[in-house]
């Protein structure tokens, strides 16, 4: 697994062969702090809930939504322990190419980190 700040992710995103950014927050996270902008991101955006007792839920769906284990996987959530986890199911499930942004979406880790912080494209769900 490759960790990697959301700065660094983004600059990372148009190097990768059809990379796939995963957000793995709830529902009501996208809807009301927001999530990346699909229209604007360099790479194609699933938005698939992690949670700890849903485990064989959320494999199922991220090989329906990323059936090829040779594509590049790029987990992010809120501050980088749900991605973690995530991202360790995906190297279990056989992916090979898996990344945890572990700054997250929001800013956790002090200023100017997280998606959001960074100034790195986002909207939210209505928009």
């Amino acid at each position: 697994m490759h960790i990697l700040t959301a700065k660094q992710a983004w600059a990372r995103l148009p190097e990768e062969p059809t990379p796939v950014l995963i957000d793995v927050r709830t529902p009501q996270e996208w809807q009301f702090i927001g999530l990346p902008d699909a229209e604007q991101l360099p790479c194609s955006l699933v938005c698939l809930t992690w949670a700890p007792d849903q485990e064989e839920a959320f494999v199922a769906g991220l090989t329906q939504a990323v059936p090829d284990r040779t594509q590049p996987v790029l987990f992010l959530c809120r501050s980088g322990m749900r991605s973690h986890h995530a991202s360790t199911l995906a190297e279990q499930a056989g992916y090979e190419h898996v990344t945890n942004i572990a700054d997250g979406f929001e800013d956790k880790h002090g200023p100017g980190t997280g998606w959001k912080a960074s100034g790195l494209p986002a909207r939210y769900q209505g928009d």
